[in-house]
């Protein structure tokens, strides 16, 4: 105000006559009193407790800043609403960015007009309530034309897996959702969502921009998406919101990484590195997906653009290395339900699919999900000016139906033949190179593809700049090295000084483990010479939430474990983990596995959940329960204990149970996994024992993806495969099989006859 003060006084005295500008001084009070009362001066509030901050949001008006001071703030529910203008808005900030932390029970909702909200971090708890931040304080009170941004969310996850919680929600109208960092989203519920569930929220203007969405863990159901614009429920109502400029990094907790179920929205120019999905068009007519790019350098399960409903168009994208199947893939477009209910899916017509770019991606899928009840081909719509190239040449499209709905055209291929379901394909004989943009282009001058002058959204130009971007996990053996030798106590004394990433080094010796290994942090543990470990509780390690175990070179013995059923070698914890674990087995040996019943090698309880299971070069002897234990989600809600679970070279001898018993129940179609591999290993007496429910030396409930081959099955009770859900891909080929009996495959919900492949094997009437 000074300024226009001084401003006002010049004025003053060049209008005035000479002989009456002593008058100036009298004037000038006047008008600076007028020009106060029309431009009252912002108000900076900074508060250092709740209560300061309670007192400052009462009292601000339009261009106040209420600055929170710099610390932890612990269970702080922070209600803003205030009254702000276009150019004057009612601000909530940190004194110094990054260095206020909402910790414990804490939430931000905002309520009123023009409100802004900046700097500010939660990490180390979870909202009390359903939302970390939300656009509204309740349903009659909505933030709108309202901003937030250069905000972080760091893990800040409900301790229950599948609790259901929501990290951002915007509701109202004309809001920006910018430049903030999430990252970590570990618990049930998607990380963010726009809700159009009243009229004051539908047509809403949203902006969602420039936003560092960093890896969002495998959850292992359904609940799992990063974006979601609409519910099924509003799904034909139109939002009007742009997603734009933002980095999605490894986001993989579920099939839909982005789950568009409104209309008119349109994706521009953002980035998917490595996330496992697609950005999938679920519900909602006339959107636009255009100038994104897809990364998966070859990452499984990484996909592209799944197309569903009516008048979609998917122009100037690029795609490379995705290796996604099924409706996971590059590209694709589904079968729909006619005149079905709303929350199903929606033919696909008048869609306009155009120069998009698929570059070393493995599937097209056309007519996905066609079924008896998905029977309503594509229709009215183009396919034109697209470029499809592999290197290996492979044939990407698999077609499920009818396409002459769609009209293909001046098409081109770069390494394969055109396919037989359409003409509008031309084969063209190219080279790659890489452009300043980081895309690749054919050399030779072709119109089909993404533009040469495609921008492209890369992670630093997203998030805030004084919160790193971490790697979210911490590798095996990454850290130091602490030798221990065989003396009582000194292995237990060592997990408890290591630090994540260490390798606790043994020397040769018996060593007798009276306590449990407990582990919150990855570890290794390395057998230097003939190392033999026996232990005295009903476990050996038990992994706690943040733990993960690697083991090599070790022999495991249970003979002095107690005489009670149920023991384990390895366990989870018997409460529910947010964090994902993981277990590698190399190169040791478990025997005596058999002082009682039950006897398991690994088991894993309820709600855990682990990313890979890795068993290699390692032997299993005279074991009373399974190997592997991966059953406990029998509630057949789609969820399951592992994602993968691999097992090579190696050998199980007189085991009672399964050598693996795994469970993904129900018929929810969200999920990639379970996977489950058995390559070069030795069976023998494995299953028989008479508490084997499954009655088989391998049990699979509901595992996607299967791969049993080159090993020796002896003596052994058959493998049981029961398939439920989608289209599970289970081979079992170039196996030996003495005094074993086949495979026994169901399916048990499709009514199809068994799909597995089963082929050159040795001792099976095939």
């Amino acid at each position: 105000m000074g300024h226009n003060i001084s401003l006002l006084k010049t004025s003053l005295a060049r209008k005035l006559p000479f002989r009456n500008r002593r008058l100036a001084p009298l004037l000038l009070a006047v008008s600076a009193l007028s020009l106060s009362a029309c431009q009252a001066e912002a108000v900076e509030h900074l508060v250092a407790n709740q209560q300061e901050y309670k007192d400052a949001v009462k009292k601000v008006s339009a261009g106040d800043t209420i600055v929170l001071a710099n610390g932890v703030w612990e269970d702080f529910e922070i209600i803003f609403s205030g009254q702000g203008t276009e150019d004057e808005p009612i601000r909530l900030t940190a004194e110094t960015k990054g260095k206020v932390i909402l910790s414990g029970q804490s939430n931000l909702r905002l309520a009123g007009e023009y409100l802004e909200v900046s700097g500010l971090v939660f990490k180390n708890g979870y909202t009390p309530t359903s939302e970390v931040i939300s656009f509204r304080r309740n349903s009659r009170e909505f933030a709108n034309n309202s901003r937030v941004t250069e905000v972080v969310i760091d893990n800040y996850n409900n301790p229950e897996r599948y609790e259901v919680d929501f990290w951002v929600m915007m509701y109202g109208q004309n809001n920006r959702f910018d430049h903030n960092h999430i990252v970590g989203k570990r618990n049930k519920g998607v990380t963010m969502a726009v809700r159009l569930n009243t009229e004051a929220s539908q047509n809403n203007n949203h902006l969602i921009d420039h936003n560092y969405f960093g890896p969002r863990p495998i959850l292992g159901s359904n609940g799992g998406e990063t974006l979601r614009i609409g519910t099924s429920h509003y799904s034909r109502t139109d939002s009007f919101t742009v997603v734009e400029n933002n980095f999605f990094d490894r986001c993989d907790g579920e099939l839909e990484i982005i789950s568009n179920k409104s209309g008119r929205n349109e994706f521009r120019n953002n980035t998917f590195y490595e996330s496992r999905g697609t950005l999938t068009m679920r519900h909602g007519n006339n959107n636009l997906v255009a100038g994104n790019a897809f990364f998966g350098n070859n990452a499984d399960h990484t996909g592209g653009v799944r197309v569903i409903n009516a008048g979609q168009t998917i122009r100037n994208n690029y795609m490379e290395g995705l290796k996604g199947t099924r409706f996971g893939g590059a590209f694709v477009v589904m079968n729909g339900v006619p005149n079905g209910p709303i929350n199903r899916y929606d033919p696909v017509k008048d869609a306009v699919i155009e120069n998009n770019s698929l570059i070393n991606s493995d599937n097209i899928q056309l007519g996905a999900g066609s079924d008896e009840e998905r029977s309503g081909v594509p229709s009215n719509s183009t396919f034109s000016k697209n470029f499809i190239y592999n290197a290996d040449g492979r044939d990407v499209f698999t077609v499920y139906d009818d396409m002459s709905g769609i009209a293909f055209t001046d098409n081109i291929l770069g390494s394969m033949d055109p396919p037989s379901f359409a003409s509008g394909f031309t084969r063209a004989s190219v080279e790659l190179s890489r452009a300043e943009n980081g895309l690749l282009y054919p050399q030779s001058d072709i119109e089909a593809g993404v533009k040469r002058d495609m921008s492209v959204t890369n992670k630093e130009m997203t998030g805030v700049s004084w919160y790193p971007k971490s790697e979210p996990l911490v590798a095996f053996a990454s850290g130091d090295v602490i030798k221990v030798g065989p003396k009582e106590g000194e292995l237990f004394a060592a997990v408890g000084l290591a630090k994540a990433g260490d390798v606790i080094e043994l020397s040769g010796g018996n060593y007798v483990v009276s306590k449990f290994l407990k582990l919150d942090k990855p570890l290794t543990f390395k057998g230097m010479g003939d190392v033999n470990i026996s232990f005295e509780r009903s476990a050996l390690f038990e992994i706690l939430d943040g733990g993960s175990l690697q083991i090599s070179g070790l022999n495991i013995f249970g003979s002095d474990a107690p005489d009670n059923a149920g023991n384990a070698v390895v366990r989870t914890s018997p409460y529910a983990m947010l964090q994902n674990y993981r277990i590698e087995i190399e190169n040791s040996n478990f025997t005596e596995i058999d002082i009682n019943h039950s006897f398991n090698v690994i088991s894993a309880a309820k709600g855990t959940f682990a990313d890979n299971i890795v068993i290699k070069n390692s032997s299993f002897e005279n074991v009373t329960g399974a190997v592997v234990k991966l059953d406990k989600e029998i509630d057949d809600y789609g969820i399951y204990n592992a994602e993968y679970l691999t097992i090579e070279n190696s050998s199980f001898k007189n085991v009672q149970g399964a050598i693996v018993d795994y469970y993904r129940g129900g018929t929810d179609e969200s999920t990639f996994g379970p996977h489950f591999t058995l390559t070069g290993s030795k069976v023998e007496n494995v299953g028989g024992g008479k508490r084997n429910r499954s009655k088989s030396s391998i049990h699979l409930h509901g595992v996607q993806v299967t791969n049993i081959s080159g090993n020796s099955f002896v003596s052994s009770r058959p493998f049981v495969i029961n398939h439920t859900v989608g289209e599970p891909k289970t081979r079992v080929f170039e196996n030996s099989f003495v005094e074993t009996p086949s495979p026994i495959v169901t399916e048990l919900n499709s009514g199809l006859p068994p799909t597995a492949e089963i082929f050159d094997n040795v001792g099976l009437a095939e």
